[in-house]
């Protein structure tokens, strides 16, 4: 049997593009979705799908029943990029990034926490954080917190499953995915903020994805309680401006 991975937000972004990885490697992969149509790509390639919202009470034991009792892998690929002023951000504003992206994800990883440990060997959980929880940027208030709720969770959860079930997450700057369509539908607003990364483009789901295909893989079998950047060198770089 081969091993199997649950993707939370595996229909489209990165997480879409992860699952490709996946099943192009012989993993079989579960993913969930919003909608029936969101999932269409993932169920194309030839992954197993559920249909449900992160915010729905009973989503997450629905997913972990659906993807099955043993699982290699889990990846919580669900995010929001909410940016305002701190002015404008209201209680609703860090209450909902919080139980999209912090919450969300520590619901997901305990519905199927059984099925991992089942797994025979140490399994893998990636969760993603961002760029944004270690370097300050303005109008990232609500996020920046969601996600370094998500970094704290990563360290927590990595230190109390040691050794059966290893952590990370990828820290990602600015990747071009339908969530951030968008805030880059304007060319010149999209060409600044590429300049503003020292590798002078976006991310693609693929960076991302691939980053997140090794921390899944046995080759990263010593790599637990991890946050790695894969942001074109901008969490760490000077400013080329």
């Amino acid at each position: 049997m081969s091993d199997k991975i649950l993707i939370y937000g595996g229909g489209s972004g990165i997480g879409l593009a992860l699952a490709g990885i996946l099943l192009r490697r012989g993993n079989a992969v579960h993913v969930t979705g919003r909608t029936e149509e969101s999932i269409a790509p993932a169920a194309t390639l030839g992954a197993s799908c559920t249909v449900g919202d992160v915010l729905d009470s009973d989503f997450f034991d629905r997913a972990a029943a659906d993807a099955g009792a043993v699982l290699s892998g889990l990846v919580y690929a669900v995010g929001t990029i909410n940016l305002k002023g701190f002015q404008r951000l209201e209680t609703d504003d860090y209450l909902h990034d919080f139980q999209v992206n912090a919450l969300g994800a520590a619901r997901a990883v305990q519905a199927s926490l059984g099925a991992l440990k089942r797994s025979g060997k140490p399994a893998s959980v990636v969760l993603f954080s961002s760029v944004a929880a270690g370097k300050g940027f303005p109008f990232h208030a609500s996020i920046a917190m969601a996600k370094g709720a998500v970094n704290g969770l990563v360290v927590s959860l990595a230190s109390e499953l040691a050794p059966n079930v290893r952590v990370n997450a990828i820290a990602p700057s600015l990747t071009r995915t339908p969530l951030s369509e968008a805030l880059l539908a304007n060319p010149r607003t999209a060409r600044n903020l590429e300049e503003s990364h020292p590798m002078q483009r976006l991310g693609r789901a693929e960076d991302a994805a691939s980053a997140a295909a090794f921390l899944l893989s046995d080759e990263a079998s010593w790599i637990t309680g991890q946050v790695i950047g894969v942001d074109g060198g901008r969490s760490t770089l000077m400013d080329p401006h």
